[in-house]
């Protein structure tokens, strides 16, 4: 899958050397279907933490970036959750989508985008784009050009 997101999307999707992944991959650390990702999914640990994987910890140590910290959890959700609303703008802007109430409803019940939310265009119109922008810009400064805001967004 990521390397056909790359030969698809070229960098606009990456978010970790492509290694990693393989590296991985070839370990068997497949997530739930091989019961080991990054976590161990073996037994019930629902309402607990599941145990990390130790395979997984070291191919992830080999990749990790010296004096980084480990973004909080907040944050993770954040920039996970602005670049799923900024691909679903730029599939607006690219004329993917014809407007975004089919964005909404596509993300919603085609991946199972909160529906609380209202859909991503929603969620634009809710946070506010300008915040949005402000928000993507921010991250754009500290972690690089996957950051940036989908221009209609910019415009808007």
């Amino acid at each position: 899958v990521t390397k056909y997101f790359k030969e698809v999307f070229g960098d606009r999707l990456s978010s970790a050397d492509p290694r990693m992944i393989e590296e991985l991959v070839e370990s068997g650390s497949l997530g739930r279907k091989s019961n080991k990702g990054i976590f161990l999914y073996s037994g019930s640990h629902k309402g607990s933490t599941r145990p990390v994987n130790p395979e997984a910890e070291k191919i992830l140590n080999r990749y990790r970036t010296p004096g980084q910290v480990a973004p909080s959890c907040e944050d993770v959700q954040w920039r996970t959750y602005m670049r799923s609303v900024n691909e679903a703008a730029l599939c607006l802007q690219e004329e993917i989508i014809a407007n975004p109430v089919d964005g909404n409803i596509g993300l919603i019940f085609g991946i199972g985008h909160c529906p609380q939310r209202g859909g991503p265009f929603q969620f634009l119109d809710t946070y506010g784009a300008q915040n949005f922008v402000d928000k993507m810009r921010d991250y754009e400064q500290k972690l690089g050009f996957r950051f940036e805001p989908a221009q209609i967004v910019v415009d808007y």
